[in-house]
């Protein structure tokens, strides 16, 4: 139901448009000046059309489900339920609304159940009838401000403005949101666990310190030697060595052909064929190490004779080779082809041929 108030407002805002664009053009074709170009009475129309029915949309959507819950567990709240004892059955009436619960079904249950079911009902036929009178208020006062003394540039660009504003905070917030997290987390654990246990630490299991009853005291010797960081780091350097030694050579050497031996019509095709590769999101890498190459590789070291973990360094190493050597290509490449052609030209005028002036000239 919401996606299709969600696209309704949406069509409604692109067909107001269309309207006060109309509106615009009649009244210019009647030989009198507008303040602005018959598009922003076209905007001024949509924003006034849709903008206040997103607002009450998105407001909606907010508080319904709290004041549905609140509704719905008003029959439990005066029965000495604890808060947990009433998410539980209120997660059991909207599994058994949903024809999802296949537990023991009370007659309480199917009450709240046949409750929640109606509030819901209410709610969202409410919400349509009120966006709905919201757009067809805001449509026609809008509409009937539309002359040729109306300013509609100004207020479209300062919503303009606002919606960049906003925009650029939200971005800023989700930042600082970020960094506040990690602070107080980061706080939160070497408030538990010893800041040099974890720096110099050679122990990472944290698998030890899980306990099956939360509210049960937890032993502080089961952090001890649980959450090392030198394994970590060890492996993190060894697979970035390992993704080196897969992407620097064979990045390098296609920068080379490319800039230097490769036609116009080979790197016309090759070099956006490559870079593909830095547009496959690193979720599809990981899946293709964890699928294929982990144990394609173990395979090959029980054929050899040797115990190769299908989660090896080798395979996540090989990964990220793979999927940095755009970078390396496209960085080698824009290095060699920044190299003057009059040093090349002069080198060749020496007598040195295309890879002596490669190594000799282009790379130092």
């Amino acid at each position: 139901m919401n996606l299709i108030i969600f696209t309704t407002i949406l069509l409604l805002g692109f067909t107001t448009y269309y309207f006060g664009r109309k509106k615009a053009l009649l009244i210019q074709n009647t030989n009198t000046r507008l303040t602005a170009l018959p598009k922003f009475y076209g905007y001024y129309l949509a924003i006034w059309c849709s903008i206040p029915a997103f607002i009450i949309f998105a407001l909606w959507s907010i508080f319904e489900p709290t004041i549905v819950k609140l509704l719905v567990l008003t029959d439990y709240s005066n029965q000495g339920y604890l808060s947990d004892e009433l998410n539980l059955i209120y997660e059991k009436t909207k599994s058994l609304a949903r024809g999802l619960y296949s537990g023991e079904v009370t007659v309480f249950l199917e009450d709240s159940t046949a409750k929640y079911q109606n509030l819901k009902s209410i709610a969202q036929n409410s919400k349509v009838v009120v966006i709905l009178s919201i757009i067809i208020a805001s449509t026609l006062f809008a509409y009937k401000k539309i002359s040729n003394n109306t300013r509609t540039r100004e207020p479209v660009e300062k919503f303009l403005n606002a919606v960049l504003f906003t925009s650029s905070l939200a971005a800023i917030l989700t930042t600082l949101g970020i960094v506040f997290s990690l602070i107080f987390e980061t706080i939160r654990f070497f408030s538990v666990i010893p800041f040099f246990d974890f720096i110099f630490g050679t122990h990472w299991y944290p698998a030890k310190t899980f306990v099956r009853d939360a509210s049960a005291e937890v032993d502080p010797e089961m952090y001890k030697d649980a959450f090392g960081s030198v394994p970590l780091f060890a492996g993190t350097f060894f697979i970035a060595f390992i993704a080196m030694c897969v992407a620097i050579p064979i990045g390098l050497l296609s920068g080379i052909y490319l800039s230097e031996y490769a036609s116009k019509r080979v790197r016309k095709y090759a070099k956006p064929l490559i870079e593909i590769l830095a547009g496959i999101p690193t979720v599809v890498y990981g899946f293709f190490a964890a699928l294929t190459v982990g144990p394609f590789l173990r395979e090959i070291g029980i054929n050899l004779g040797l115990e190769v973990s299908s989660e090896s360094a080798l395979a996540a190493g090989g990964v990220m080779g793979i999927m940095i050597i755009p970078f390396i290509s496209s960085l080698s490449d824009d290095v060699i082809t920044s190299v003057p052609q009059s040093l090349r030209d002069g080198s060749y005028a020496m007598g040195a041929t295309k890879s002596e002036t490669i190594k000799k000239v282009i790379f130092p």
